[in-house]
């Protein structure tokens, strides 16, 4: 029986984010634990809280940038990642996808829809911040695109991500991918031991 929880605060213009759900499973099974996954606006967490995109806060130091891209290939090599490609349109805005996310947990599938909009972003190259776009790959895979896509302009979707990213920086959030392990925060694939030691003491 899962009694431990690991949250997941989560935004799909993150490709760490993208990183860290694929290996994930291993360490659930491993810690018994259960996965959360909290839909947010990174750009609204970002405007919150100050924090910019990596690719901007490093634009004037390139060798900070080239670390953080040598630290994310050595990760991906180390967990045989390969069908991860930057996508060809990034960054991306994902408000119109984020609130999809929020559509995706009211009608209890927010899993697959991660799976498959993860997929769309970092292995396939899809511009999923242009409506048509979108729709079409989530009706390729699954859903019906247009009429999910049309909630995402309900007044209670539209709130519901509004308050999680409040809540979020509420918490200490300042970005993508945030884990929570009770009240204990950690930021970044690079904490995933961490995450893990804190589940096996929970």
């Amino acid at each position: 029986m899962v009694t431990k929880a690991l949250e997941l605060i989560f935004d799909f213009g993150s490709p760490n984010a993208y990183l860290t759900l694929k290996v994930l499973p291993e360490l659930l099974d491993r810690t018994d634990a259960e996965l959360i996954i909290t839909p947010c606006l990174l750009g609204g967490i970002f405007k919150a809280t100050g924090n910019k995109a990596p690719m901007v806060q490093y634009a004037e130091a390139p060798a900070k940038m080239a670390y953080e891209n040598l630290e994310m290939r050595r990760f991906i090599d180390k967990h045989g990642l390969t069908r991860f490609r930057l996508n060809p349109h990034f960054p991306v805005n994902t408000l119109l996808i984020m609130r999809g996310a929020i559509v995706a947990e009211d009608e209890g599938v927010l899993d697959d829809y991660v799976d498959a909009v993860n997929r769309a972003m970092w292995e396939e190259g899809v511009k999923m911040d242009d409506p048509e776009a979108a729709a079409a790959f989530l009706t390729a895979n699954g859903f019906d695109g247009p009429a999910l896509l049309a909630r995402t302009q309900e007044p209670d979707i539209k709130a519901k991500l509004v308050a999680n990213t409040e809540a979020a920086v509420a918490r200490g959030v300042f970005g993508i991918p945030t884990f929570f392990v009770g009240d204990q925060m950690f930021f970044g694939k690079d904490r995933l031991a961490q995450v893990e030691e804190a589940l096996v003491a929970s």
